[in-house]
């Protein structure tokens, strides 16, 4: 007999308002251990908000957020992030100047166990604890197919291996749920195809849980197994890449507003083509 897989990051009724904007209000959604689920709405709908309140960049005014059970709500992002819960950017947020190496090293450092006397004379420990970060962190970058630019500063590199380099950092604090805003942005469709093969990948490698905010629709019908839909700050739709790409409230929210079939008006598309298309199975 089957179960289904236990919840891993759960956000209860959550929200926010800026003023008089309500830019999250009500937000629920359960991401279970091994998840892969996905955030999305139109331009403005809050999904942004909703990371940075899931991360501590905001705190949320409503509702809780736990993660394995543990609550995160009033926590600050680097006690977030050593819970568990760790993320990259819609605007890559690297440290340009340092090297590949030591961007992902910073990663690690999250879980090290730094003392000012180990760190000030360099003692046995605090070597043996670098060798072991760096050693990790090249393994990362090994994994992503960057170890041989580990020396090149990090603003050096092309923007597909920019964003690479950041869900390697992501993945250096040992997370057990990674969020990824927007990774495919300004990626080609060689490299977005690459990078849904990549994220696959760290769900089985790392086994961790993802929660993905994707404008491309293909992409996130492709690799997702839940989708959440967001619309000025309001869930209004979830469930699987099919039952989400045929809601009505969907489409009206992407293309405006849904007429009834046979009308003639010639102001209805079905969706389907700003949608994606939900792959088989």
């Amino acid at each position: 007999m089957s179960t289904a897989p236990a919840t891993l990051l759960e956000a209860s009724d959550i929200g926010i308002t800026f003023g008089g904007l309500k830019a999250v209000q009500g937000l629920s959604l359960r991401v279970p251990t091994g998840a892969l689920h996905g955030l999305i709405g139109p331009n403005g709908a809050g999904k942004t908000t909703a990371f940075n309140l899931l991360t501590g960049v905001y705190q949320t005014q409503t509702g809780s957020v736990t993660l394995a059970g543990t609550t995160l709500s009033g926590k600050r992002p680097h006690e977030i992030a050593l819970a568990g819960l760790s993320r990259t950017f819609q605007n890559i947020r690297l440290f340009g100047e340092l090297s590949v190496l030591d961007n992902v090293m910073l990663g690690s450092h999250l879980r090290g166990t730094h003392r000012l006397i180990r760190t000030v004379f360099r003692t046995p420990a605090f070597v043996r604890q670098e060798e072991a970060m760096r050693e990790r962190a090249l393994e990362l970058l090994g994994i992503f197919g960057l170890q041989g630019l580990a020396a090149e500063q990090a603003k050096s590199l092309p923007y597909g291996d920019q964003r690479r380099l950041e869900i390697c950092r992501a993945l250096a604090t040992e997370p057990k749920v990674l969020l990824l805003d927007e990774p495919a942005a300004g990626m080609n469709p060689s490299e977005k195809k690459s990078l849904a093969s990549t994220i696959r990948s760290i769900r089985e490698r790392f086994g961790v849980a993802i929660l993905l905010i994707e404008h491309d629709m293909g992409l996130v019908m492709d690799i997702c197994e839940h989708i959440t839909v967001l619309d000025h700050g309001q869930v209004i739709s979830a469930g699987t890449p099919r039952f989400v790409q045929d809601d009505p409230k969907v489409i009206e929210a992407y293309l405006g507003v849904v007429e009834e079939e046979g009308t003639g008006n010639g102001e209805r598309g079905t969706g389907k083509a700003s949608l994606g298309k939900a792959s088989a199975g």
